[in-house]
Parts: C-alpha cells; sequence; structure tokens
C-alpha cells in the first residue's frame, strides 16, 4: 500500500471514528424534526448574534468554532450581552498541514453554516463528552436565522409544526394561527415567546404540547 493510499484510509478510520464520539443528531441522513422535538431534545435554547466564526484542530479533530453574543435564553439561563460558544465539526476552509499536504474542510451532510452578524435562534445539542463537539438538534432545522423580525430555517421551516399540537387554551391568537403553518418564516417574537412559556411551563411533560 502506498503512501497516498495510507493517508486516506487513515482519514477515512478518523471519519467513521467521529461519528461515534459526536452527538446523536450528527447524521448523513437527516430526519425530520419538530419545534416539539427541537425543545424536547435542546440541552439549551438560545438567541442571539453570531459575534465570531472560527477554525481549528484540536487533538487532530477539525473543528468550527462559533462565539454568539447573547440576547435570550432557556433551559439554561445565560446572561445577557455574555458569549457563547460551542463547536461543531469541520473545517471553514482547507488547511495546510505542517507536512504540506492539506487537510479537507470536510463537513457532515446537513451542518449549518454561520456567518458573522447573522441574528439566530439555535437548539443546542448537549457537547459530546469525547469531544466537546455538538450542532443544534436536527442540525441545519435547529438554527433559525433572523431576517428583519422573521426567522426561518435552511429549509425554510418546512415541517416545523409538523406532527405536533399544543392546547388551544395555552395560545395567543399569533400562535394559534402560527402553528398552522406549512411553511415559512415566522415572526421571530412570536416563536420565541412560545417557546419560552414552552421550557417555563413544562408543557411536554404535562402533555399541553404533544
Amino acid at each position: 500500500m502506498n503512501r497516498d493510499s495510507f493517508s486516506a484510509l487513515r482519514r477515512l478510520a478518523l471519519l467513521a471514528g467521529l461519528a461515534a464520539l459526536l452527538p446523536a443528531a450528527h447524521a448523513t441522513q437527516l430526519v425530520h424534526q419538530n419545534l416539539k422535538q427541537m425543545i424536547h431534545a435542546a440541552d439549551l435554547i438560545v438567541s442571539g448574534d453570531v459575534a465570531k466564526v472560527s477554525d481549528g484542530l484540536d487533538r487532530g479533530v477539525p473543528f468550527t468554532e462559533v462565539t454568539l453574543k447573547v440576547k435570550g435564553s432557556v433551559k439554561r439561563e445565560l446572561a445577557a450581552d455574555s458569549a457563547y460558544r460551542f463547536r461543531q465539526y469541520g473545517l471553514l476552509k482547507n488547511r495546510r498541514m505542517a507536512d504540506g499536504r492539506y487537510l479537507l474542510a470536510t463537513r457532515i451532510e446537513g451542518l449549518p453554516t454561520w456567518t458573522v452578524g447573522e441574528k439566530v435562534t439555535v437548539f443546542m445539542n448537549k457537547p459530546s463528552a469525547r469531544t466537546g463537539l455538538t450542532s443544534p438538534v436536527g442540525l441545519a432545522q435547529g438554527k433559525l436565522t433572523g431576517s428583519g423580525a422573521k426567522l426561518a430555517n435552511a429549509f425554510d421551516n418546512r415541517g416545523l409544526f409538523q406532527g405536533m399540537s399544543v392546547d388551544p387554551a395555552v395560545l395567543s391568537p399569533l400562535e394559534a394561527e402560527m402553528l398552522t403553518r406549512n411553511g415559512g418564516a415566522v415572526d421571530g417574537g412570536v416563536l420565541n415567546q412560545l417557546v419560552k412559556r414552552a421550557v417555563r411551563e413544562d408543557w411536554i411533560a404535562k402533555g399541553v404540547m404533544r
């Protein structure tokens, strides 16, 4: 076996090993996640501005590090205007190694991309205990990006409210109307307020949100 073939096999082995180290939501086959599922699975739900995006290697594992300036959070309390940092798998661009070869900017299919200045609401998985890597729940489904007052994920919110229901008695008229939509950007204030209430009033455990 020549050196190039051996190096290619090593890269494949690394990727296969990483699949076992990343949170369960990291997968090459994107599984539909609705809002109730994302709320239930999230370790942290945070709204804020993307302040910094960088990449690097940690013990041979390529990562992209994202820093958010926090505007609000639920499930865990983060101070307003504090910095929330996380790392997801993959590089922003190809990286030249010390031996002159290049490590390609391989990313897992479905992972979101990040741009400084974006306004986002993200449903974050708990970081992997072994690598510290994480991602939004449902990958790009769990990152909603702001455009004016509206929020939408990379799939234009298709299926965001599919397969779930909320007791109408707890909903405002704007919330009730929003939950009837099959896709399209939604009012960020209405969505974030509904998510906050669902978490703080324990709607899922009480059967209010099903």
